[in-house]
């Protein structure tokens, strides 16, 4: 027998007067639009009780709830790929991504990704919307990420991730050299012309991300991130916008040339890191059955490691 999903929420200010199914796809990203409208065509949504026409305004204060089955996704296969697991229990999978590694199955990207490995590792994620999976990390960016393994934590680290109360953490080298830490507040959204990217935008979402300076180096910053929101290429979009771009982000300016007094080593490194130089290091929470905070940590990749090593060697000279 399938489990059920619940979900439920409360209608902000800024939703009121949007369509239904263009408001659950704003609170329920994880999500597909396609998926949210059968539900309101099944009479699985009902609002204040009510159920409504996917085209229906919903109004602040609304109080929306689903009920449905769970339902296995699209076929995707399980694949034998190893993981680094960090943490596991009955609730949640607490993993370390490597670089290289897509998230979701997309066009193009069918196999080998993080969905695949972790239905082979739990073959009963695949009840759960995109294998348990609630947050994203782009392909290049390594570290820690947090994966539910049923309906109820699915459903409670969502609420958890859009109330701001998950705590993540995130290790940056960014080109140039920072006086201090700072915060960035500035709207994100599709660029104009390169729809593959993100840019500042005074249309976009909006966004907020706190910086704090772990480490100078003659020419680079190591920076220490916290994201009070989770925009899609968040830090990479506005690190970028205060001309620090991350190192080696071949979309957002990493990848300019090394600084003219860096050594052959640090040249040569520094050309060879054909990804941006960004790891999420740490994630906190609430756990849901305990009530226990929790915080892990993921160790830096070796190549990030390495370059760190040869800049701390280059600096001491």
């Amino acid at each position: 027998m399938n489990d059920k999903l619940t979900l439920a929420v409360v209608i902000t200010a800024e939703l009121s007067g949007k369509r239904l199914d263009q408001a659950l796809a704003t609170v329920f990203p994880e999500h597909s639009r396609s998926r949210l409208q059968q539900w309101i065509k099944n009479g699985c949504v009902f609002v204040n009780d009510r159920r409504l026409r996917q085209r229906d305004p919903v109004h602040a204060g609304d109080c929306i709830t689903i009920t449905t089955e769970t339902v296995v996704a699209a076929p995707c296969c399980a694949e034998a790929i190893p993981l680094q697991i960090l943490y596991a229990d009955g609730e949640v999978i607490v993993l370390n991504k490597p670089a290289g590694m897509v998230v979701h199955p997309g066009a193009g990207n069918r196999e080998h990704t993080l969905l695949n490995a972790l239905l082979h590792y739990d073959p009963g994620l695949g009840r759960l919307p995109r294998a348990g999976i609630v947050q994203r990390l782009d392909k290049d960016t390594t570290g820690i990420m947090v994966v539910a393994r049923n309906a109820e934590s699915h459903t409670y680290l969502v609420k958890q991730l859009q109330a701001k109360c998950i705590k993540r953490e995130y290790l940056a080298l960014v080109a140039g050299v920072m006086t201090a830490g700072g915060k960035v507040e500035n709207p994100i959204g599709r660029h104009p012309v390169h729809r593959t990217r993100m840019a500042v935008s005074g249309k976009g979402k909006p966004a907020v991300t706190y910086f704090q300076v772990i480490k100078k180096y003659p020419a680079h910053t190591l920076v220490r991130v916290q994201l009070e929101t989770g925009r899609t290429h968040q830090i990479r979009v506005h690190m970028a916008s205060i001309h620090y771009p991350v190192v080696g982000d071949p979309a957002y300016g990493g990848r300019g040339q090394p600084p003219g007094n860096a050594s052959d080593a640090v040249r040569h490194a520094l050309q060879k890191f054909r990804r941006q130089a960004l790891h999420a290091c740490a994630l906190g929470l609430t756990h849901r059955t305990t009530g226990q905070p929790c915080y892990w940590e993921a160790p830096l990749p070796d190549d990030f490691r390495s370059l760190l090593q040869l800049l701390d060697n280059e600096k001491q000279k």
